[in-house]
């Protein structure tokens, strides 16, 4: 796993180069919104319970042929262990928000979910579904402004979004 400095300079060693006034000035963006980085990563997991029990309730309401009986997530086993996976998922976001990287939530998380979902016979678009409703949650936990660090957060809401997304696309 490389974090963002790690790969900068890494890059940079390869090409045996200095660091470019972009790169640097790259990295100087990610120091300055580190305490927001650090406010969303804490709420988020200080909430992550919430979001990954709200998001399977609302899968099962919206979807009551997969998780009822004959469907592909009936049993409690299964159930279980799709609260399971919404959290594993989660839990990569939030590395991948304090890094500014998602490689090691491709390489530890993603890497043939949809096949591994697949082979459970457990519908991709059911799954993406359950991140996009974990998406939403950790979106409005994470834009409210009361005790964080003030300033503008949309590219890091923008960033947090496409962590989602990059999951759900994934699983799909």
């Amino acid at each position: 796993m490389l974090d963002a400095f790690s790969r900068v300079v890494e890059q940079s060693d390869r090409q045996g180069a200095y660091l470019s006034d972009d790169q640097i000035n790259a990295l100087s963006a990610i120091v300055g919104d580190s305490n927001k980085r650090l406010d969303v990563v804490n709420r988020l997991t200080s909430n992550a319970s919430a979001i990954t029990a709200n998001a399977y309730r609302a899968l099962v309401a919206e979807q009551p042929n997969v998780f009822g009986p004959g469907g592909a997530c009936f049993h409690h086993r299964n159930q279980a262990a799709c609260i399971r996976d919404l959290g594993f998922i989660l839990r990569y976001v939030t590395y991948s928000v304090l890094t500014g990287d998602a490689s090691t939530m491709d390489d530890r998380c993603l890497n043939g979910l949809r096949e591994t979902y697949q082979a459970l016979g457990t519908p991709g678009s059911t799954v993406a579904s359950g991140i996009g409703k974990m998406k939403d949650a950790a979106i409005a936990i994470a834009n409210d402004s009361n005790g964080i660090t003030r300033g503008d957060c949309s590219n890091l809401i923008s960033e947090l979004a496409s962590y989602f997304d990059r999951a759900a696309a994934a699983v799909a």
